[in-house]
């Protein structure tokens, strides 16, 4: 076994037992497989206030402020835990200041896009995800 393999076999040990590190996102190759640490979380109350909103406006069915708001996000970068097809959809997190969309976007999945199974958080443009926790 080498020694990333090794890294990400105690990652997912730590993981499994509640224990992992926040930050932890190791790739490994065993075997062929692919393995991946859970992506770090964040508190909904932690992020700024118009996440929250977006969170908000999610649950509530909108209005949403965008056109983009509510398309299928395709999780090209698969930095997202894998799905099927129009499982992900993307909303806009307003950035004060910016001229256009900007970087922030909420990312929610589930079969009823009222009530998501999940909602992932990036500030850089689909680059990193933070789980966010209700």
């Amino acid at each position: 076994m080498t020694t990333l393999a090794t890294g990400a076999t105690l990652a997912l040990a730590l993981t499994l037992s509640g224990l992992a590190l926040p930050d932890a996102n190791v790739w490994a190759r065993e075997s062929g497989t692919a393995v991946v640490a859970p992506l770090p979380t964040v508190p909904l109350a932690d992020l700024p206030a118009q996440a929250q909103a977006t969170e908000r406006l999610v649950r509530s069915g909108g209005p949403f402020p965008y056109e983009k708001d509510g398309i299928v996000f395709g999780n090209r970068e698969r930095l997202l835990p894998r799905q099927s097809r129009g499982y992900y959809r993307e909303y806009t997190v307003p950035t004060p200041g910016a001229r256009d969309r900007g970087a922030r976007r909420l990312v929610c999945g589930g079969r009823q896009p009222r009530n998501p199974d999940a909602c992932f958080y990036t500030d850089d443009h689909y680059a990193s995800f933070r789980r966010v926790l209700p």
